[in-house]
């Protein structure tokens, strides 16, 4: 009995990952499918559908078109965690209590994966430039 231990424990730290990512997704597209089932059988009773219920199954549709300002506020964000981390970066390897001025300590692996976060934000940056779409 002892031996299942590792294993529920493994299967419960995972199994909660995958339900905090995928509930709520579930749960949405649950709620969708059943508002779709009830504006079917209402149109299948030659009921007439009023504004606010197409605005209501078009609002989600609308909120995720991409912005400008929604590209612009992503590309900060993620230059901010890159910038974050290279600095980070540079103060853990060197710096602060090391006393050897920065010295020339900067391959660290962390300013490579600091590049990924840079990189996202300035294509978003670059992205707001060419969307038409502004709010």
């Amino acid at each position: 009995m002892e031996e299942f231990i590792p294993v529920v424990a493994i299967v419960a730290f995972f199994g909660t990952i995958v339900a905090i990512f995928f509930g709520p997704t579930y749960l949405r597209s649950r709620e969708r499918r059943e508002v779709q089932e009830t504006v079917r059988r209402a149109i299948d009773k030659g009921q007439d559908m009023p504004p606010e219920v197409i605005d209501a199954l078009t609002k989600d549709v609308q909120k995720n078109l991409p912005s400008r300002t929604r590209d612009i506020r992503r590309g900060i964000i993620w230059l901010a965690v890159g910038i974050g981390m290279v600095a980070f970066s540079l103060i853990s390897t060197s710096g602060w209590g090391h006393h050897d001025d920065w010295g020339g300590n900067v391959d660290n692996g962390l300013m490579g994966l600091a590049a990924i976060p840079i990189t996202i934000g300035l294509a978003y940056l670059v992205l707001s430039f060419f969307n038409k779409n502004k709010e």
